[in-house]
């Protein structure tokens, strides 16, 4: 599982480095599209075909289905790991998050998320407001038995 929240620095090349906790689960490549916050989601191959399996099957007769398939998977690209432990995030997805010289990786279970700093750090301060998220998910259902 991905989890917990790490800081890292691109290179010169834009290259992310992995934290090694999850470069072993990405072993067999990955793929990286955009997330809906303004953030960027990396997958494993498998949990991306998971997806692009529900995509397709979606009615493209619906313009919601059409447009969430335009989203993901028109900007979903492969990633290879490479033997330090680094991906490259094509610049147009660097672009629309507005990822500079260093990203937070967020650990997300089957997945995990790639924020620029500054839109992470507004994130968590909704995560923060406990009283807000008192309410916001009070209906959640989010149970360990």
């Amino acid at each position: 599982m991905f989890l917990g929240q790490y800081r890292h620095s691109l290179d010169d090349k834009n290259r992310l480095t992995i934290p090694s906790r999850f470069r072993e689960l990405l072993s067999d490549g990955a793929y990286v599209t955009r997330g809906f916050d303004r953030n960027l989601m990396v997958l494993t191959t498998s949990a991306f075909q998971k997806m692009y399996d529900h995509l397709n099957s979606m009615n493209v007769a619906d313009q919601n289905s059409r447009q969430v398939r335009r989203m993901i998977l028109g900007n979903a690209y492969h990633l290879e790991v490479d033997k330090s432990g680094r991906i490259l995030i094509s610049q147009n997805l660097r672009e629309f998050i507005n990822l500079k010289a260093e990203a937070v990786l967020v650990g997300q279970g089957d997945y995990f998320e790639v924020w620029a700093p500054d839109l992470w750090q507004k994130q968590e301060k909704l995560l923060d407001d406990t009283d807000a998220n008192a309410q916001r998910y009070s209906t959640l259902n989010v149970a360990t038995r």
